[in-house]
């Protein structure tokens, strides 16, 4: 039996309501699950009017509540503390899943802390940006137990189109990771074809724009100038930027060497700016 005495709607409890935290609790919750949330700032959780909720002033008595308790939170030193709090109010048997982009060794540690009282984990990284979220059509990539990851399934579904289960703990965020690596890769090449274009003084604007329609095209690519503008890039450049230092960190202490990816990764993110500017001159 559930928290909610069912086992078909499973209550979940969120904590992490940013800029893409926020659609995907309000969808766990327009499908039907009950859904508890806790913040920092109790502010954060005015984000929820308008979908059924209820808010706890308390983590301990969000634990409580929920069989499924969901992280969108910053860092993996913010999701290992959280986790520590919540393990008080945690039944055996219940799901901490990680839906931020952390290390492969931060999910195995996050596992072994909560193993001590009986408590699941998943890491369940996310890719699709803001929109992603608010259209529910996310890909999220878990890593952990497979029974677990079914049990889960139908409340990643709320928000994703897809939801691959790749493997043990850690699973998940090397996927992320080697997804984050490969955009950056892929704008890298971008600057380099987009930096020829203007050396022969072409239209780079509508050039990118047929690049697009064409066998060229790439996620990479369909971004710029709609989640990518010149609004969002400082930001995102700069949270490439972390994300590529993480890959590089994932595969040191995997004993592999990607200098190279990692190099070529650097140059797309902070090569972001610049692009974005050539594409609105």
């Amino acid at each position: 039996m559930t928290a909610t005495g069912t086992s078909a709607a499973p209550a979940v409890g969120w904590i992490g309501l940013g800029d893409q935290g926020l659609p995907m609790a309000r969808a766990v919750a327009q499908a039907g699950f009950p859904l508890h949330a806790w913040a920092r700032r109790p502010v954060s959780l005015d984000g929820l009017s308008g979908v059924p909720h209820v808010r706890h002033n308390d983590i301990k008595d969000l634990a409580a509540a929920s069989d499924i308790v969901a992280l969108c939170v910053g860092t993996d030193d913010d999701v290992l503390r959280l986790a520590e709090r919540l393990l008080d109010g945690l039944r055996p048997g219940s799901v901490v899943v990680n839906h931020g982009t952390g290390l492969p060794s931060a999910a195995v540690r996050l596992t072994e802390v909560c193993a001590t009282v009986g408590v699941e984990v998943l890491d369940a990284p996310v890719s699709g940006g803001r929109p992603g979220a608010e259209e529910h059509r996310l890909t999220t990539m878990v890593g952990g137990p497979q029974p677990v990851a079914e049990r889960c399934e139908k409340v990643f579904t709320s928000f994703s189109r897809h939801v691959v289960h790749l493997g043990a703990a850690g699973a998940g965020q090397t996927a992320k990771l080697f997804n984050n690596a490969l955009l950056m890769l892929n704008q890298a090449a971008i600057v380099d074809i987009v930096g020829l274009a203007a050396e022969l003084k072409l239209d780079v604007p509508r050039l990118v724009e047929v690049l697009k329609l064409g066998s060229a095209s790439s996620t990479a690519l369909t971004l710029l100038n709609t989640m990518v503008t010149p609004d969002t890039v400082e930001h995102l450049s700069a949270v490439q930027a972390l994300d590529i230092e993480l890959f590089d960190q994932a595969m040191g202490e995997a004993r592999i060497d990607s200098d190279a990816v990692t190099a070529r990764g650097l140059t797309g993110a902070r090569g972001l700016p610049d692009l974005v500017g050539r594409l609105n001159p």
